[in-house]
């Protein structure tokens, strides 16, 4: 039987993979930081990475199709029945099983930028920009669950390198390569995603980078 033709198209937008792999060089750097207690970059590159959670989050709305929540978070049946290899209409982007992995790992990470915010002690001189908002007691209880969770999300980056790995190695495909240039070969009956629309980006960008500014300034006048 001659093999189906297929095309190169187009499934993961800039914005969406630049978010990616700025996600993974941050979790990485915020690890180095605060081994080494340099918490001068620790705090700017924690504010860096609430801007682009915010932008992920935005982006998840108002981007292109494979970007969007609404295309690839299903159910938990419909992830069960994805792995058992039944018909789910999914055909490009996250797979409805991978959809899981993305949305915990957006909550932890997060939840760990979160508690950033407001840990730290400032007879240390390292301080989140809303410490002021909490008590001392409350800060330190914060400070140590802030330096704990960073375990669940390394955990979390690990087991989702697992996962891409054995999909790979189950399936056949190319997950990697796809999340660098954007485009990966596919059945010419199935439609690549449209061009990016960069007003929208510019919009998302504004939004995310203007309130982590005005958190990192200390959300005036709330402190």
């Amino acid at each position: 039987m001659a093999k189906a033709p297929t095309r190169l198209i187009k499934v993961w937008d800039l914005p969406l993979r630049l978010t990616k792999w700025s996600f993974v060089g941050l979790v990485a750097a915020m690890w180095y930081t605060a081994e080494n207690s340099l918490w001068y970059w620790h705090t700017r590159l924690g504010m860096v990475l609430f801007a682009l959670l915010i932008f992920r989050i935005i982006w998840g709305f108002i981007g292109t199709r494979t970007a969007r929540f609404r295309q690839f978070v299903r159910s938990p049946p419909a992830a069960l029945a994805y792995l058992r290899g039944k018909e789910t209409g999914f055909t490009i982007g996250h797979n409805p099983l991978g959809a899981f992995a993305v949305l915990a790992l957006i909550a932890v990470m997060l939840a760990q930028v979160m508690m950033g915010l407001f840990a730290g002690d400032p007879y240390d001189g390292a301080t989140g920009p809303l410490n002021s908002l909490v008590g001392v007691m409350t800060a330190d209880t914060i400070t140590d669950l802030h330096e704990d969770f960073l375990w669940v999300v390394l955990g979390m980056a690990g087991l989702h390198i697992i996962a891409v790995s054995i999909y790979t190695f189950i399936k056949r495909a190319n997950l990697i390569g796809p999340m660098i240039t954007g485009k990966r070969e596919e059945l010419g009956s199935v439609e690549g995603i449209e061009a990016v629309p960069w007003g929208r980006a510019a919009i998302a960008f504004a939004v995310s980078t203007g309130l982590a500014l005005w958190i990192w300034l200390g959300a005036p006048p709330l402190t």
